[in-house]
């Protein structure tokens, strides 16, 4: 068995970048959205991962390509459903799941935001 302590202290400088959101397949509508990730499970092209994701402030829309479970360790994030019209404000310590296929709106309102997710692709 193995056990992997999820930090509540991590921070930009601890991740690796990997360029704009864009590089992930989503649309910039404000601001210089750069992303961050360290991985903590899988690879981001296995069928289930985990780890820790990181985006500068701005706005972006993204379709969720798998589930993910995912819990705010820093920043401020609010996620629209773009299809339902309905919004939620994250903060750290919040929860969510989205469903694959899902277009979602990301307003960080933080400079910078990280969550840790676990991802499953159907």
């Amino acid at each position: 068995m193995s056990i992997t302590q999820l930090s509540t202290s991590l921070r930009q400088q601890d991740m690796q970048a990997i360029g704009p959101v864009t590089n992930l397949g989503a649309i910039i509508e404000s601001g210089d959205v750069q992303a961050y990730a360290l991985g903590t499970f899988g690879a981001p092209t296995d069928p289930v991962s985990a780890g820790y994701f990181g985006v500068t402030r701005g706005v972006f829309r993204m379709t969720y390509p798998f589930n993910e479970q995912a819990t705010v360790v820093h920043g401020v994030v609010k996620l629209t459903d773009v299809a339902a019209g309905t919004s939620v404000t994250y903060r750290a310590g919040d929860s969510w799941f989205v469903t694959q296929g899902t277009e979602v709106l990301w307003e960080i309102e933080s400079d910078f935001f990280i969550k840790h997710f676990f991802a499953v692709v159907k």
